[in-house]
C-alpha cells in the first residue's frame, strides 16, 4: 500500500499536466467547436490555464519538481478566480458584486450539466487538482541553495 503512493509521487507532475492539458483542450473546445464565447472571468482562468499546459508539459519531460514554486502561483490564483466566477454564476447576489460589462456576462451558464457543473466549475476543479498534485509532488533531494546549506 505504502508503494503505491511512491507510484503516485513519482507521477504528480505527468498527471498535473495531463489536468492542464486538459483544461486547456476543454476551453478551446467550447470556445472553437461549440462556439461558446469566453467571458472576461473566462479569459482570466485561459491566461493562469494555458501556460501551466506549457510549463507542466516541459517539467513532466525532463522530471523536474523544482517546478512547483512556478504552478502554485498560477494554480492557487487560478482556483480563487474559478471560485469567484463559479459563485458568480450559482449565487444571485454575486453576480451584482463586479458585473461584466463588454461582451457575454459572466453569469451566463453554457453547460448546467447535473445542476452544478459549469465551466467554471470544470476550471476550479483543474486548478484545484493541479495543485494538489503540487503539493504531493516530492522536492529534489540535495543540497539547498539558500544560505549555503
Amino acid at each position: 500500500m505504502g508503494g503505491d503512493r511512491v507510484v503516485v509521487r513519482d507521477k504528480t507532475i505527468y498527471l498535473a499536466w495531463v489536468v492542464a492539458l486538459t483544461a486547456t483542450l476543454g476551453s478551446l473546445y467550447f470556445s472553437e467547436i461549440r462556439g461558446f464565447i469566453p467571458c472576461e472571468l473566462c479569459w482570466y482562468q485561459r491566461i493562469l490555464m494555458y501556460p501551466l499546459s506549457i510549463i507542466l508539459g516541459i517539467a513532466a519531460f525532463y522530471s523536474e519538481t523544482s517546478i512547483k514554486k512556478y504552478v502554485l502561483p498560477f494554480s492557487i490564483f487560478g482556483a480563487c478566480v474559478s471560485l469567484f466566477h463559479y459563485l458568480e454564476q450559482k449565487v444571485p447576489g454575486f453576480a451584482a458584486i463586479k458585473p461584466c460589462t463588454n461582451g457575454v456576462p459572466c453569469n451566463v451558464q453554457y453547460i448546467n450539466w447535473f445542476g452544478f457543473i459549469t465551466i467554471p466549475f470544470l476550471a476550479l476543479v483543474a486548478f484545484i487538482l493541479i495543485t494538489i498534485l503540487m503539493a504531493l509532488t516530492r522536492s529534489e533531494t540535495g543540497v539547498s541553495p539558500r544560505l549555503g546549506s
